[in-house]
């Protein structure tokens, strides 16, 4: 099993949704409304994931603040969590479970090098195995942070609702449904749903729907 195809710029991302638009009329279609698509790549690494955990179950602007003064206490990379003891990290809005997480997360000893090496159903196996870190995040960071071509993630709930809208279906797509879904999207799913989460801000926004 190969890494496969690495988005690095815009243009893959162009190159990605011709060959959607050419192969399935919806996704020509979503994009005629979305127009281009944002390359959205991150950094990878500790701090991202991190970043990610502190960023579940609260608004971004919580996130934002938290992981600001994480990163103005020292505590925004793997040396910085294994030293803080627990009043540090309370200090700076973490609560105790994401204290945990945040721990097991500095205590795995994940290969950042080698997931780069690594095929995209190894990366999400191996970061799944850490608390905190489930199937979307481990997905998510595969997509942007390591520029994945052909990683999706049905789990999300804003690609459900495109999926539906979109297809015109008459239920959402639950995770393994949209799952099976995407393989006609392959090897360009992570565009794909580019396409799909562009899409659902049009679509809500027609609708009078706020994401």
């Amino acid at each position: 099993m190969t890494v496969g195809r690495i988005i690095t710029g815009d243009d893959c991302v162009r190159e990605g949704a011709t060959w959607l638009a050419g192969r399935d009329p919806r996704m020509a279609a979503a994009l005629r409304d979305t127009g281009p698509l944002p390359l959205r790549l991150r950094p990878d690494g500790f701090a991202q994931l991190l970043s990610a955990i502190v960023s579940q179950q609260v608004s971004v602007a919580s996130a934002n603040a938290i992981w600001t003064r994480m990163q103005e206490a020292g505590l925004a990379d793997q040396a910085g969590v294994r030293r803080a003891d627990d009043a540090a990290l309370r200090a700076v809005g973490l609560s105790r479970q994401k204290m945990r997480y945040a721990r097991a997360l500095a205590e795995a000893e994940i290969d950042y090098d080698a997931l780069r090496a690594s095929p995209s159903p190894e990366v999400v196996k191996t970061l799944t195995q850490v608390p905190g870190i489930g199937a979307w995040t481990a997905e998510i960071y595969a997509m942007f942070s390591l520029g994945r071509a052909d990683v999706f993630a049905p789990g999300d709930l804003a690609l459900q609702e495109a999926a539906r809208i979109l297809y015109e279906l008459p239920d959402r797509p639950k995770e393994r449904a949209l799952r099976e879904m995407a393989r006609a999207w392959s090897p360009w799913r992570s565009v794909a749903a580019r396409i799909l989460w562009a899409y659902y801000r049009v679509a809500t926004r027609r609708t009078g729907i706020s994401d």
